[in-house]
């Protein structure tokens, strides 16, 4: 049975229609005897997260549920069952593009809602309605940078997520784009002292993520002055989205490429994300995917839009801002239903149990580990380093239904066993003791077979 949400004001217009003066008054025909004047019997009210976690620990019994502490861009969130709910409704579960504004405006009124509220989220002036996702966003940010700067080369952060930074090499070899990598320092936060040498008249831009992918959060502010000193424009590139409910936005980026799978998008092999651009106002004719305003009709009544088509491939293929033709309206409801739900005390509250969980789990780990990376803040993610080969560990730590860290072996071979954690709402204190317990079981073995031999070794 669907719900039907009605105002006070709705409540009265049905009353008055029936001829009825109050709610009671559906009810006179029962006789008092027979109405229940008390509340029902039923157990504590319970968040919706809490109902679901307590149907899904009775499926548990005969399920092989397990826990995950993957991250590096694809992140495990809870996810409202209202989101799946609501864009089941043919309204918006369709191919349809929104062309025809007459008979669009649900569909267009979403896609503004998504845009605004990314705005305020971002502190930035304007919003895309999506593109394919966060590393495409990134890629399609510098492309933006170039042509608003007319210089031929680009600096990104070392930092940056690897598959981010494949996607922009992509994008580069076939634009004849120089791309030149700044390293990170032992805070695992950007090399400043290398980037001022780097960037010079010639950059169109700069493109850092924070968090970023070791989880340190970046000193926007001094790359900021740092690539503006140049003439260059700063692009901030966001994976985990979550971290804007605590982390002051990058206000002092020109451009902002984010990822908005966090927000209620499910994880699913890869796909389908939500990636977002978001810049100042006057940057707006140079900004790809779509975008919709909103105006007045004939008759004076707010209507919106799809607007400055000409930008889009479809109107003017070679001189459009991207060659992407379309966008991920679908997935950015999911985003919208989700940040509508949240709102900002429960986005804040959403970040704050991510943060604590992290800073306990890094704690713990760091009892019988190295985590990289100490002297800079984070938000859910972080680095530690094993004696062990962290592929070793995480196969044992799979047999309690646990899926360890991401090993770094392949993308940062110089930080040798190290893997990359993450912690969100749904990771558990449990979960966390188990996957610390089992390092340290490592740790110790690997020193006891040290020790083993360092004795065999004296005694020959």
């Amino acid at each position: 049975m669907r719900y039907l949400p009605k105002s006070p004001s709705d409540r009265e217009a049905l009353l008055k229609a029936i001829g009825a003066r109050s709610i009671n008054d559906l009810f006179a025909s029962i006789p008092a005897e027979y109405r229940l004047e008390r509340d029902l019997k039923v157990p504590r009210q319970m968040a919706e997260s809490e109902i679901v976690d307590w149907f899904r620990e009775r499926s548990r019994e005969n399920g092989d549920g397990y826990a995950t502490f993957l991250g590096a861009g694809a992140y495990y969130h809870y996810r409202p069952v209202i989101i799946d709910s609501l864009i089941s409704r043919g309204e918006f579960l369709t191919a349809y593009t929104p062309y025809q504004a007459e008979i669009s405006q649900g569909t267009l009124q979403s896609i503004f809602e998504f845009q605004t509220m990314i705005c305020e989220l971002t502190g930035m002036e304007v919003a895309n309605a999506s593109m394919y996702d966060g590393s495409t966003a990134a890629a399609e940010a510098v492309m933006m940078a170039v042509r608003l700067t007319g210089r031929r080369s680009a600096v990104v952060a070392n930092s940056l997520h690897p598959e981010y930074r494949e996607v922009l090499a992509t994008y580069a070899h076939h634009q004849s784009l120089p791309v030149t990598a700044t390293s990170f320092t032992d805070t695992g936060r950007v090399n400043l002292k290398e980037l001022e040498k780097l960037i010079t008249q010639e950059t169109a831009c700069l493109l850092v993520q924070s968090p970023n992918f070791f989880g340190t959060i970046e000193d926007i502010a001094a790359i900021a002055e740092i690539a503006h000193k140049q003439g260059a424009m700063l692009v901030v590139s966001i994976a985990e989205a979550v971290s804007l409910g605590i982390v002051e936005p990058p206000r002092q980026a020109d451009i902002i490429a984010m990822e908005a799978q966090s927000f209620g998008v499910p994880l699913g092999f890869g796909g389908p994300y939500c990636g977002v651009i978001a810049t100042r106002e006057q940057y707006v004719r140079q900004m790809p995917g779509r975008l919709v305003g909103q105006t007045s009709d004939k008759n004076g009544k707010r209507g919106f839009v799809l607007t400055l088509a000409t930008r889009e491939q479809h109107i003017r293929r070679e001189k459009a801002t991207s060659n992407i033709c379309t966008n991920q309206a679908l997935v950015a409801l999911m985003v919208n239903i989700f940040m509508t739900i949240y709102g900002k005390v429960g986005l804040r509250e959403l970040a704050k149990q991510n943060l604590a969980k992290a800073n306990y789990a890094a704690q713990q780990f760091g009892k019988h580990a190295r985590v990289l990376f100490p002297g800079a803040p984070r938000f859910n993610e972080f680095v530690v380093q094993t004696t062990e080969d962290p592929y070793a560990i995480n196969s044992r730590i799979l047999g309690h239904k646990i899926v360890g860290g991401l090993p770094l072996k392949k993308f940062y071979p110089e930080l040798g066993n190290a893997a990359l954690w993450c912690c969100t709402e749904l990771t558990t204190r449990t979960s966390i003791d188990t996957a610390v317990g089992m390092v340290a079981e490592s740790e110790r073995s690997v020193k006891s077979a040290k020790q083993e031999a360092d004795v065999q070794e004296v005694t020959r």
